[in-house]
């Protein structure tokens, strides 16, 4: 966790678990798992069918550079990157603290 000069706490990921040692080591790759089927999410559009499933709606009032969902019974609200390449473990860690026990954060 990182401080800004305004108090805010920010989470930085460890660079060096997804991106190796730096002596050598593997790169270590996250992926968010749908555990009642076991499958990988590999794409927004994937995303999406399993998340329309749960409830979830596209939600288009919010920030255009944002692909976000909300369900009517919450006030909770997913947002993602639009581009899919940028989607990384603290967008996955936030869809499986909404939706627990349906997905899963695994290493590759």
């Amino acid at each position: 966790f990182d401080f800004t000069n305004d108090g805010v706490i920010h989470f930085v990921e460890n660079p060096q678990a997804e991106q190796g040692d730096g002596r050598g080591g593997a790169i270590r790759r996250k992926v968010l798992v749908h555990l009642p089927t076991g499958q990988m999410v590999s794409s927004y559009r994937t995303l999406e069918d399993i998340l329309k499933g749960l409830g979830w709606e596209i939600y288009y009032g919010g920030n255009p550079h944002l692909y976000q969902f909300h369900k009517q019974s919450s006030i909770d609200l997913i947002s993602l990157p639009k581009d899919f390449s940028k989607f990384n473990s603290v967008c996955m860690y936030d869809i499986v603290i909404k939706n627990p026990h349906v997905f899963h954060v695994r290493d590759v």
